[in-house]
Protein backbone atom coordinates (compact mmCIF):
# COMPACT_ATOMS: atom_id res chain seq x y z
CA UNK A 1 0.00 0.00 0.00
CA UNK A 2 1.11 3.57 -0.81
CA UNK A 3 1.83 6.20 1.73
CA UNK A 4 0.18 9.59 1.14
CA UNK A 5 2.43 12.40 0.54
CA UNK A 6 5.29 10.82 3.30
CA UNK A 7 8.35 12.85 3.71
CA UNK A 8 11.28 12.90 5.47
CA UNK A 9 10.53 14.31 8.75
CA UNK A 10 13.65 14.63 11.86
CA UNK A 11 12.71 13.22 14.94
CA UNK A 12 12.59 16.86 16.54
CA UNK A 13 9.49 17.81 13.29
CA UNK A 14 7.45 14.55 13.58
CA UNK A 15 6.34 15.22 17.33
CA UNK A 16 2.75 16.68 16.96
CA UNK A 17 2.67 18.23 13.58
CA UNK A 18 -1.29 17.94 13.38
CA UNK A 19 -1.83 19.45 9.71
CA UNK A 20 -5.15 19.08 10.78
CA UNK A 21 -5.34 20.18 13.71
CA UNK A 22 -6.05 23.78 14.88
CA UNK A 23 -7.17 23.36 18.56
CA UNK A 24 -4.41 25.10 20.59
CA UNK A 25 -2.35 22.97 23.55
CA UNK A 26 -4.49 21.63 26.12
CA UNK A 27 -7.61 23.32 25.07
CA UNK A 28 -8.86 19.35 24.52
CA UNK A 29 -9.68 18.88 27.69
CA UNK A 30 -6.71 17.31 29.57
CA UNK A 31 -3.08 16.20 28.97
CA UNK A 32 -3.71 12.63 27.97
CA UNK A 33 -6.40 10.80 25.97
CA UNK A 34 -7.76 7.48 27.15
CA UNK A 35 -5.67 5.61 25.28
CA UNK A 36 -2.55 7.10 26.01
CA UNK A 37 -2.25 9.34 22.99
CA UNK A 38 -1.05 13.30 23.16
CA UNK A 39 -2.19 16.10 21.43
CA UNK A 40 -0.04 19.56 21.34
CA UNK A 41 -0.74 21.93 18.86
CA UNK A 42 3.48 22.54 17.88
CA UNK A 43 5.89 20.41 16.44
CA UNK A 44 7.69 19.10 20.10
CA UNK A 45 10.93 17.19 21.27
CA UNK A 46 12.54 16.28 24.33
CA UNK A 47 16.11 15.81 24.66
CA UNK A 48 17.52 15.42 27.58
CA UNK A 49 21.58 14.07 28.20
CA UNK A 50 23.61 13.25 30.98
CA UNK A 51 27.15 11.32 30.61
CA UNK A 52 27.00 9.94 27.40
CA UNK A 53 23.35 9.02 27.22
CA UNK A 54 20.92 11.43 25.67
CA UNK A 55 17.18 10.12 25.62
CA UNK A 56 15.05 11.59 23.27
CA UNK A 57 11.12 11.31 23.08
CA UNK A 58 8.59 13.16 20.56
CA UNK A 59 5.22 11.75 18.98
CA UNK A 60 4.35 10.73 15.66
CA UNK A 61 1.23 12.04 14.71
CA UNK A 62 -1.75 9.65 13.57
CA UNK A 63 -4.23 11.82 10.98
CA UNK A 64 -6.43 8.71 10.20
CA UNK A 65 -7.24 9.89 7.01
CA UNK A 66 -5.28 7.33 4.73
CA UNK A 67 -4.61 3.82 5.24
CA UNK A 68 -0.87 3.78 5.60
CA UNK A 69 1.40 6.16 6.60
CA UNK A 70 4.86 6.32 8.23
CA UNK A 71 7.93 8.94 8.48
CA UNK A 72 11.73 7.76 7.86
CA UNK A 73 13.91 10.12 10.22
CA UNK A 74 17.76 10.18 10.58
CA UNK A 75 19.39 9.32 13.76
CA UNK A 76 22.71 9.94 15.24
CA UNK A 77 23.80 6.77 16.27
CA UNK A 78 22.43 3.01 16.94
CA UNK A 79 19.58 3.45 19.45
CA UNK A 80 20.42 1.54 22.87
CA UNK A 81 16.07 1.37 23.93
CA UNK A 82 13.22 2.07 21.62
CA UNK A 83 10.45 2.32 24.29
CA UNK A 84 6.84 4.55 24.97
CA UNK A 85 7.34 7.35 26.32
CA UNK A 86 6.15 9.61 28.81
CA UNK A 87 2.29 9.81 28.44
CA UNK A 88 2.34 13.40 29.57
CA UNK A 89 5.51 14.63 29.30
CA UNK A 90 5.76 16.89 26.46
CA UNK A 91 2.58 18.37 27.66
CA UNK A 92 4.15 19.01 31.31
CA UNK A 93 6.84 20.79 29.84
CA UNK A 94 4.91 22.90 27.53
CA UNK A 95 2.87 23.57 30.97
CA UNK A 96 6.47 24.49 32.76
CA UNK A 97 7.92 26.86 29.95
CA UNK A 98 4.25 28.51 28.78
CA UNK A 99 2.55 28.72 32.68
CA UNK A 100 -1.24 29.01 32.05
CA UNK A 101 -3.33 31.89 34.40
CA UNK A 102 -4.47 30.37 37.77
CA UNK A 103 10.98 -3.13 27.54
CA UNK A 104 10.25 -3.79 24.17
CA UNK A 105 12.86 -6.65 23.05
CA UNK A 106 14.42 -5.76 19.84
CA UNK A 107 14.58 -8.48 17.18
CA UNK A 108 17.96 -8.41 14.35
CA UNK A 109 16.89 -8.85 10.55
CA UNK A 110 19.72 -10.22 8.53
CA UNK A 111 19.99 -8.15 5.69
CA UNK A 112 21.72 -8.50 1.96
CA UNK A 113 25.25 -7.70 1.54
CA UNK A 114 24.87 -4.02 -0.35
CA UNK A 115 21.34 -3.38 0.63
CA UNK A 116 19.80 -1.80 4.50
CA UNK A 117 20.67 -3.21 7.40
CA UNK A 118 18.02 -3.65 9.38
CA UNK A 119 19.26 -3.48 13.20
CA UNK A 120 16.27 -3.25 15.55
CA UNK A 121 12.56 -4.65 14.90
CA UNK A 122 10.12 -2.82 18.11
CA UNK A 123 6.63 -1.90 17.91
CA UNK A 124 5.54 0.96 20.10
CA UNK A 125 1.58 1.06 20.53
CA UNK A 126 -0.04 1.34 16.88
CA UNK A 127 3.62 2.22 15.44
CA UNK A 128 5.70 -0.19 13.65
CA UNK A 129 9.57 0.78 14.34
CA UNK A 130 12.45 -0.33 11.95
CA UNK A 131 16.22 0.97 12.65
CA UNK A 132 18.44 1.13 9.58
CA UNK A 133 21.58 1.14 8.30
CA UNK A 134 23.43 1.49 5.18
CA UNK A 135 24.32 4.06 2.44
CA UNK A 136 21.34 6.77 1.30
CA UNK A 137 20.57 4.52 -1.78
CA UNK A 138 20.46 1.81 -0.04
CA UNK A 139 17.78 3.57 2.50
CA UNK A 140 16.16 4.51 -0.58
CA UNK A 141 15.63 1.11 -1.90
CA UNK A 142 14.53 -0.27 1.33
CA UNK A 143 11.80 2.26 1.15
CA UNK A 144 10.50 1.43 -1.90
CA UNK A 145 10.51 -2.36 -1.27
CA UNK A 146 8.96 -1.40 2.13
CA UNK A 147 5.76 0.91 1.09
CA UNK A 148 7.66 4.27 1.60
CA UNK A 149 6.94 6.67 -0.80
CA UNK A 150 9.52 9.10 -0.74
CA UNK A 151 9.10 12.20 -3.69
CA UNK A 152 12.52 13.71 -4.92
CA UNK A 153 13.29 16.65 -2.64
CA UNK A 154 12.78 14.12 0.16
CA UNK A 155 15.11 11.49 -1.72
CA UNK A 156 17.80 14.73 -1.96
CA UNK A 157 17.60 15.40 1.67
CA UNK A 158 18.04 11.28 2.60
CA UNK A 159 21.08 10.93 0.91
CA UNK A 160 22.66 14.14 2.44
CA UNK A 161 21.80 13.04 5.91
CA UNK A 162 23.14 9.69 5.12
CA UNK A 163 26.57 11.34 4.38
CA UNK A 164 26.71 12.79 7.61
CA UNK A 165 24.81 9.54 9.25
CA UNK A 166 24.03 5.85 7.97
CA UNK A 167 21.20 5.49 10.87
CA UNK A 168 17.85 5.83 9.85
CA UNK A 169 14.61 5.01 11.81
CA UNK A 170 11.44 4.17 9.84
CA UNK A 171 8.19 4.50 11.46
CA UNK A 172 5.20 3.41 10.25
CA UNK A 173 1.30 3.51 11.62
CA UNK A 174 -0.60 0.08 11.86
CA UNK A 175 -3.76 2.37 11.14
CA UNK A 176 -6.18 -0.87 12.01
CA UNK A 177 -4.43 -1.27 15.02
CA UNK A 178 -4.58 2.89 16.05
CA UNK A 179 -8.13 2.82 15.30
CA UNK A 180 -9.16 -0.07 17.50
CA UNK A 181 -6.73 1.95 20.23
CA UNK A 182 -9.58 4.88 19.84
CA UNK A 183 -7.10 6.82 17.87
CA UNK A 184 -8.38 10.15 16.29
CA UNK A 185 -6.66 12.01 13.58
CA UNK A 186 -4.22 14.65 15.58
CA UNK A 187 -3.30 11.81 18.16
CA UNK A 188 0.36 10.80 18.34
CA UNK A 189 1.86 8.19 19.99
CA UNK A 190 5.44 9.23 22.44
CA UNK A 191 8.37 7.54 21.55
CA UNK A 192 11.76 7.21 23.71
CA UNK A 193 14.57 6.83 22.23
CA UNK A 194 17.51 5.96 24.38
CA UNK A 195 21.51 6.56 22.64
CA UNK A 196 24.88 6.94 23.86
CA UNK A 197 26.25 9.82 22.24
CA UNK A 198 29.26 12.85 22.95
CA UNK A 199 26.79 15.16 22.79
CA UNK A 200 22.92 16.24 22.08
CA UNK A 201 22.04 16.09 18.57
CA UNK A 202 18.82 17.58 16.73
CA UNK A 203 18.12 17.71 13.30
CA UNK A 204 16.05 20.50 12.07
CA UNK A 205 16.62 21.12 8.39
CA UNK A 206 13.97 18.89 7.13
CA UNK A 207 11.59 20.53 9.16
CA UNK A 208 11.56 23.15 6.28
CA UNK A 209 8.87 21.60 4.03
CA UNK A 210 8.19 23.87 0.66
CA UNK A 211 6.30 26.82 1.53
CA UNK A 212 5.60 26.25 5.10
CA UNK A 213 6.48 27.88 7.93
CA UNK A 214 8.41 25.95 10.45
CA UNK A 215 7.04 26.27 13.81
CA UNK A 216 8.73 24.20 16.81
CA UNK A 217 9.51 23.13 20.55
CA UNK A 218 12.43 21.86 22.09
CA UNK A 219 13.06 20.96 25.45
CA UNK A 220 16.78 20.05 26.56
CA UNK A 221 16.96 18.54 29.66
CA UNK A 222 21.00 19.09 30.74
CA UNK A 223 23.51 19.39 33.69
CA UNK A 224 24.08 23.06 32.84
CA UNK A 225 21.94 25.52 31.75
CA UNK A 226 22.57 26.25 27.56
CA UNK A 227 23.53 29.58 25.84
CA UNK A 228 24.14 30.64 23.10
CA UNK A 229 28.04 31.96 22.85
CA UNK A 230 30.92 30.69 24.76
CA UNK A 231 31.62 34.69 25.99
CA UNK A 232 28.34 34.62 27.51
CA UNK A 233 28.67 31.22 28.80
CA UNK A 234 31.98 32.56 30.73
CA UNK A 235 30.48 35.46 31.85
CA UNK A 236 26.92 33.84 33.44
CA UNK A 237 24.66 35.63 31.49
CA UNK A 238 21.31 34.19 31.00
CA UNK A 239 20.11 33.24 27.71
CA UNK A 240 17.03 33.82 28.12
CA UNK A 241 15.32 36.15 25.13
CA UNK A 242 18.68 35.54 23.25
CA UNK A 243 18.48 34.17 19.91
CA UNK A 244 20.63 31.81 18.23
CA UNK A 245 23.13 33.35 15.71
CA UNK A 246 22.60 32.54 12.16
CA UNK A 247 18.94 31.25 12.74
CA UNK A 248 16.18 33.34 11.99
CA UNK A 249 13.02 33.40 14.27
CA UNK A 250 14.95 30.72 16.63
CA UNK A 251 15.53 31.97 20.33
CA UNK A 252 15.82 30.54 24.03
CA UNK A 253 12.51 31.24 25.45
CA UNK A 254 12.87 29.74 29.18
CA UNK A 255 15.15 28.58 31.62
CA UNK A 256 14.99 27.62 35.13
CA UNK A 257 16.51 24.88 37.45
CA UNK A 258 14.73 21.60 37.76
CA UNK A 259 12.24 21.94 40.37
CA UNK A 260 11.05 19.48 42.87
CA UNK A 261 7.54 19.67 41.51
CA UNK A 262 8.88 19.35 37.73
CA UNK A 263 11.18 16.97 39.03
CA UNK A 264 7.91 14.66 40.25
CA UNK A 265 5.17 15.21 37.63
CA UNK A 266 8.54 14.20 35.14
CA UNK A 267 10.10 11.33 36.81
CA UNK A 268 6.74 9.78 37.35
CA UNK A 269 5.40 9.41 34.25
CA UNK A 270 5.74 6.26 32.30
CA UNK A 271 9.32 5.10 31.31
CA UNK A 272 10.90 8.31 32.48
CA UNK A 273 12.51 7.48 35.94
CA UNK A 274 15.81 7.90 34.45
CA UNK A 275 14.48 11.69 35.08
CA UNK A 276 17.08 13.41 37.02
CA UNK A 277 16.57 15.74 40.13
CA UNK A 278 19.32 17.86 39.77
CA UNK A 279 20.30 19.78 36.15
CA UNK A 280 18.55 22.70 33.97
CA UNK A 281 15.27 23.10 31.58
CA UNK A 282 16.44 25.32 28.59
CA UNK A 283 13.29 25.52 26.14
CA UNK A 284 13.60 26.91 22.53
CA UNK A 285 11.10 27.87 20.51
CA UNK A 286 11.23 27.90 16.57
CA UNK A 287 9.54 29.74 13.77
CA UNK A 288 10.85 30.83 10.84
CA UNK A 289 10.08 30.73 7.29
CA UNK A 290 11.33 27.26 5.28
CA UNK A 291 14.33 28.44 3.39
CA UNK A 292 15.56 30.02 6.34
CA UNK A 293 16.20 26.48 8.16
CA UNK A 294 19.22 25.44 7.00
CA UNK A 295 20.75 23.73 9.31
CA UNK A 296 20.92 21.10 12.49
CA UNK A 297 21.41 21.53 16.05
CA UNK A 298 24.05 20.41 18.68
CA UNK A 299 25.32 21.33 21.97
CA UNK A 300 28.64 21.30 23.02
CA UNK A 301 29.81 19.74 26.29
CA UNK A 302 30.27 23.26 27.45
CA UNK A 303 26.46 24.03 27.34
CA UNK A 304 26.72 26.41 23.45
CA UNK A 305 24.79 26.02 21.30
CA UNK A 306 26.00 25.64 17.95
CA UNK A 307 24.16 25.25 14.26
CA UNK A 308 25.73 23.24 11.81
CA UNK A 309 24.46 22.84 7.93
CA UNK A 310 22.56 19.56 7.46
CA UNK A 311 24.48 16.42 6.70
CA UNK A 312 27.19 17.65 8.57
CA UNK A 313 28.27 14.27 10.38
CA UNK A 314 26.13 14.56 14.19
CA UNK A 315 29.00 14.32 16.27
CA UNK A 316 31.65 16.56 14.38
CA UNK A 317 30.54 19.55 16.87
CA UNK A 318 33.00 19.07 19.74
CA UNK A 319 33.37 20.54 23.38
CA UNK A 320 34.42 24.58 22.65
CA UNK A 321 36.73 23.99 25.72
CA UNK A 322 39.28 24.00 23.58
CA UNK A 323 39.34 27.40 22.73
CA UNK A 324 39.53 29.01 25.92
CA UNK A 325 42.00 29.48 28.33
CA UNK A 326 42.53 26.09 30.47
CA UNK A 327 42.71 28.78 33.89
CA UNK A 328 39.54 30.19 33.25
CA UNK A 329 36.69 28.35 36.02
CA UNK A 330 34.18 26.82 34.71
CA UNK A 331 31.29 26.87 37.39
CA UNK A 332 28.12 26.43 36.51
CA UNK A 333 25.95 29.26 34.15
CA UNK A 334 23.97 32.05 35.37
CA UNK A 335 25.02 31.57 39.19
CA UNK A 336 26.75 34.18 41.42
CA UNK A 337 29.58 31.63 41.63
CA UNK A 338 30.91 32.33 38.27
CA UNK A 339 31.92 36.18 38.93
CA UNK A 340 33.03 34.59 42.76
CA UNK A 341 35.42 32.74 40.70
CA UNK A 342 37.33 35.47 38.93
CA UNK A 343 36.46 38.20 41.08
CA UNK A 344 39.60 36.86 42.94
CA UNK A 345 41.74 36.94 39.88
CA UNK A 346 40.65 39.96 39.10
CA UNK A 347 41.74 41.28 42.87
CA UNK A 348 45.16 39.70 42.41
CA UNK A 349 46.38 41.42 39.15
CA UNK A 350 45.16 44.17 39.68
CA UNK A 351 47.39 44.49 43.35
CA UNK A 352 50.49 43.40 41.44
CA UNK A 353 49.83 46.23 38.71
CA UNK A 354 49.57 48.34 41.96
CA UNK A 355 53.06 47.13 43.00
CA UNK A 356 54.55 47.34 39.86
CA UNK A 357 53.48 51.02 39.49
CA UNK A 358 54.55 51.83 43.10
CA UNK A 359 57.70 50.38 42.75
CA UNK A 360 58.44 51.96 39.21
CA UNK A 361 57.84 55.66 40.44
CA UNK A 362 60.49 54.66 43.78
CA UNK A 363 62.80 53.82 41.41
CA UNK A 364 62.35 57.07 39.32
CA UNK A 365 62.67 58.96 42.60
CA UNK A 366 65.66 57.87 43.17
CA UNK A 367 67.27 57.85 39.74
CA UNK A 368 66.46 61.70 39.12
CA UNK A 369 69.17 63.93 40.19
CA UNK A 370 68.15 66.76 42.70
CA UNK A 371 67.88 70.32 42.00
CA UNK A 372 70.69 72.69 43.99
CA UNK A 373 70.15 75.98 44.39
Amino acid sequence: MRISRLRLLPIAVVACLFVLQSVPALACGGLVAPNGSVRLSRAATLIAWHDGIEHYMTSFTYQGDVKNLGWIVPLPAVPLKIEEGGAWTLQRLANETHPLPRNVAFEAVPSAAGAAQVLQQVKVEALNITVLRGSGQAVLDWCAQNGFAVDGDTRAHLLIYAQGSPIFMAAKYDTAAAQARGQLSGDGAPVLITMRTAHPWVPLEVLALDGQQVHADLYFLTDQPLNTSEVAAMAGQSAVGSDVPGATGFKVAFQERMNPTLYHDLSTDRNMSWVRSDGWLTYLSLDAPDDAVTYDLSVTTDGVIKLARFGTSPMAIVSSAGTLPGWLPRLPLGTPQVMLAIAPVLLIGGVLVWLMLRERRRLRAQTTPHTVR
